[in-house]
């Protein structure tokens, strides 16, 4: 049986991790850190303490009304991708222990279109 490494649980919520292949389960936040647990198979758990997160990566559409997937970089082994079902909750759950600051956005397909074209002119 895994065990939890947080105390106090803030928000348990549905969700997904799109880490290799998308897999169902319940995503908790807590006091010591992040945690997603698969809902089919207790060995598969990915569980990241707050000191080691580094960045929160939103990917926004629709100006805020839709947020379909956030990943969590952390310092030392990579980026996990999720999706809940209310990510605001989330969000907001995430904020109390992770500086505001290191909540960003993603660049959308235009973004990244459009930056590709200003660094080929700048080479020049």
């Amino acid at each position: 049986m895994v065990q939890s490494i947080n105390t106090k649980v803030d928000l348990v919520i549905d969700g997904t991790s799109h880490v290799l292949v998308s897999e169902y389960g319940k995503i908790m936040i807590g006091d010591k850190g992040f945690e997603f647990y698969n809902k089919r198979d207790a060995r598969k758990y990915i569980q990241i303490p707050w000191e080691e997160i580094d960045y929160v990566i939103a990917s926004v559409m629709f100006k805020g009304k839709w947020i379909p997937r956030y990943a969590i970089q952390t310092k030392k082994n990579g980026t996990f991708s999720f999706s809940s079902k209310e990510p605001k909750r989330v969000f907001r759950a995430i904020r109390e222990y992770v500086d505001p600051d290191r909540m960003v956005r993603s660049l959308g397909a235009f973004e990244v279109i459009k930056r590709n074209f200003k660094r080929k002119k700048s080479k020049s």
